[in-house]
């Protein structure tokens, strides 16, 4: 017998002592989990509106380091993106 049949076989009783304790944990917790669909609605709506955020700070910072990026390549300063529109005013 090879040591890879000796560690398959060992492992074999692992799961058999492993058993009930998983078991247990079964008669724990439910198999179907009741919810209200009211409240699952609003929790799916509050992790997708979290996700949504999350993306967005992300991709603002990277905008950001970008832009800091671009302005040092060029030599410009935040005063010179401020740009006269004219009758509107200034951008900034």
């Amino acid at each position: 017998m090879s040591s890879l049949d000796e560690k398959l076989l060992v492992a074999s009783g692992d799961v058999t002592r492993l058993e009930r304790p998983l078991r247990e944990v079964g008669d724990v917790f439910p198999r179907r989990v009741s919810a209200d669909p009211e409240t699952v609605e609003r929790g799916l709506a509050q992790l997708v509106l979290t996700l949504v955020e999350l993306l967005r700070q992300l991709m603002e910072r990277q905008a950001l380091r970008r832009m800091d990026e671009l302005k040092a390549e060029f030599g410009l300063r935040d005063e010179d993106l401020n740009l006269d529109l004219g009758p509107l005013g200034r951008l900034m």
